[in-house]
């Protein structure tokens, strides 16, 4: 559940104790309880009616009597000033970026405020502004994400290679080191990089890797295979396909000589040997495993 959205309910009184332990583990949370403390210490001036009436009285009298003043200006600048940290704290927390992040082997669906549809591939971050998405639909990723977008205004994800737009179709950013790939599965994808921009219709990928862009029609699929826990790859540097093998493992992959390969094939996400053996075997490969270390040799080479 969104922590905005849990910490909007506890500032009304409304938040249950599940849920004010769930802000509890949000190490900002303790900014607010730092405000919230300091507004419970001010304590507002007693109102005296009877010195009031009396200095009502007396006026009407035509006597003068020293009347103490209700609020002192410091007393009024208490207030002024714990109100605005106040206000402040809590359109800080509004105003926060809401984020998704997935650890190894953990995907995550969920929807975004105009209802589209996200599904987050393991080891990935995103973020975005639920109160600017009417106004603006943009979204940072870093890692993996396939995307059902609702028609509507312009649709951006921008990524530290570049940019990728639409206004209502289906498909896929990879960005992660230094390489860049989209596909698009239905609809119209446009995709900015560098001085570059390119039109992407469905049935096409486009991958930028080390600043060469090259662009391919290829595919078949309705969606990218990691939906079914099973990531595909053709001519992909056999690098690559092992640090995503071990985004979707607890391992760590050493290699006993550089392998100056390129794998065309899958691997699934269900079974380590099975995955193994599925890039092994093509590459001519042999592995070893101990514990969670992995170590893979050419098969001439013992």
């Amino acid at each position: 559940m969104d922590k905005n959205y849990i910490l909007h309910k506890y500032l009304n009184g409304e938040a249950s104790p599940a849920e004010v332990e769930l802000l509890k583990t949000d190490p900002e949370f303790a900014a607010y309880l730092k405000v919230s403390e300091a507004a419970k210490g001010f304590e507002a001036p007693t109102f005296n009616s009877a010195e009031t009436f009396e200095s009502l009285q007396s006026k009407l009298s035509g006597k003068e009597v020293k009347v103490r003043p209700l609020f002192s200006v410091k007393q009024l600048m208490r207030v002024a000033a714990v109100i605005a940290i106040v206000v402040t704290g809590y359109w800080f927390f509004d105003n926060r970026d809401t984020t998704f992040t997935t650890e190894i082997a953990q995907k995550e669906n969920f929807l975004l405020p105009d209802a589209s549809e996200v599904s987050l591939n393991a080891m990935s971050n995103l973020s975005y502004n639920k109160n600017d998405w009417e106004k603006e639909r943009k979204l940072s990723l870093d890692g993996e994400a396939y995307f059902k977008v609702k028609k509507g205004s312009k649709f951006s994800v921008e990524t530290p290679q570049g940019i990728v737009s639409v206004l209502g179709t289906q498909f896929n950013v990879f960005s992660r080191g230094n390489a860049f790939i989209i596909a698009c599965y239905e609809g119209l994808v446009s995709v900015a990089f560098q001085d570059e921009l390119v039109k992407l219709p469905a049935g096409n990928l486009v991958t930028i890797e080390n600043g060469v862009l090259k662009t391919q029609e290829v595919m078949a699929d309705v969606n990218p295979s990691w939906i079914h826990n099973e990531s595909s790859f053709k001519n992909a540097p056999i690098g690559l396909v092992l640090e995503e093998l071990q985004r979707h493992y607890p391992i760590t992959i050493t290699t006993e000589n550089t392998l100056n390969k390129e794998f065309t094939g899958s691997f699934t996400h269900t079974d380590l040997n099975t995955a193994l053996r599925s890039i092994c075997d093509p590459l001519q490969l042999n592995f070893t495993i101990a514990n969670d270390q992995v170590t893979l040799y050419a098969k001439n080479s013992n």
